[in-house]
Formats: structure tokens, C-alpha cells, sequence
């Protein structure tokens, strides 16, 4: 069975970073993404606007609270989970968002709000989370150019084969 979700969109307000009793980082994100359709009756373009709610944890958390602010433009892969909760008057509600294991930041460094903030090594690192929120390997500094992809990885990562290194392409 497979629970997939790839979003695309912009970030709609600041974003709601906390750290949990433990030490835990989590973060909330409103991604906002733009469905443009075109009805032929009206010979009018259209758009549709739908809001999602992404939750980050320990390392992407981080990245959150340091690169994302309102407009940045972030790539999302996750999951979708329904959770139910109390309101004050003790109805039940239920609200659906979006884990995520992935993110990239989109644009350009200049496009991107919190790089006037001083956010050096934007588009620079890659942060990974291994199992129980550890570390699975240090940040490793990449070109400039190249935009991050950050993810949690599962509880059991894939193991890399070992290469020869006469195969090298260096």
C-alpha cells in the first residue's frame, strides 16, 4: 500500500517551530499550492488555491526554523495522517496534514527570505535524520549551485555497496 504525497507550493506564513520536554524539534509549516485551470465556456483562466499543513521533525525541523519564512518556496514529499483531537467545547475534530521526509528549498537564495537574515550555507548542506531522530551522517558541504534535499530516513537504512576504487569516475 503506498500513502505518497509531492507538493510544490509557497510558504503562507511564518512557520511554528517548538522543541518537545526531550529536546525534540518539530516544526509547522502552510504550504499554499496553485491549481490554474482554464474553463472554455467562460474563455477565463482560474485558479485554485488549497492550503496544507506540514509537519517537520528533528532535523528538517532545524533547517525549518533557520532557511523557511513566509514565501519561501519549499518541495515536499511525505505522508498523510489524520489525527483526531478535542475542541474547547469537546467536540471531536479531526485534522489531516502531511508528514514530511522530504524537503527541498526552491528558487533562488535571493528569492528566499531568511537568506537576508544571515542564513549562511543556504543551498549549501545536507541534514538527514537516522533512526530514533540520531544523526545518520554529519552535514557535508556541497556547491552552491546545488539546492539541499533533506530527508528522515526510516528506521532501517539501505546499506551502500562498497565501491572499487579503480571504478571511480575521478
Amino acid at each position: 500500500m503506498v500513502n505518497k504525497v509531492i507538493l510544490i507550493g509557497n510558504v503562507g506564513i511564518d512557520p511554528e517551530v517548538r522543541s518537545l520536554e526531550n529536546g525534540t524539534k518539530v516544526a509547522r509549516v502552510r504550504l499554499a499550492t496553485t491549481e490554474r485551470l482554464f474553463d472554455r465556456q467562460t474563455n477565463e483562466t482560474k485558479e485554485h488555491t488549497e492550503w496544507h499543513t506540514i509537519t517537520l521533525w528533528r532535523g528538517l525541523a532545524d533547517v525549518v526554523d533557520r532557511y523557511v519564512r513566509k514565501g519561501t518556496q519549499l518541495y515536499i514529499e511525505g505522508r498523510l495522517r489524520t489525527r483526531e483531537w478535542m475542541d474547547k467545547d469537546g467536540n471531536k475534530r479531526y485534522t489531516t496534514e502531511i508528514l514530511a521526509d522530504t524537503m527541498n528549498l526552491l528558487g533562488r537564495r535571493s528569492d528566499n527570505p531568511a537568506s537576508s537574515e544571515g542564513a549562511s550555507g543556504y543551498g549549501g548542506s545536507q541534514a538527514q535524520n537516522g533512526a530514533y531522530g540520531q544523526p545518520a551522517q554529519s552535514a557535508q558541504p556541497r556547491p552552491a549551485a546545488a539546492q539541499p534535499q533533506l530527508q528522515s530516513q526510516p528506521a532501517q537504512a539501505p546499506v551502500m555497496p562498497e565501491e572499487d576504487p579503480d571504478d571511480l569516475p575521478f
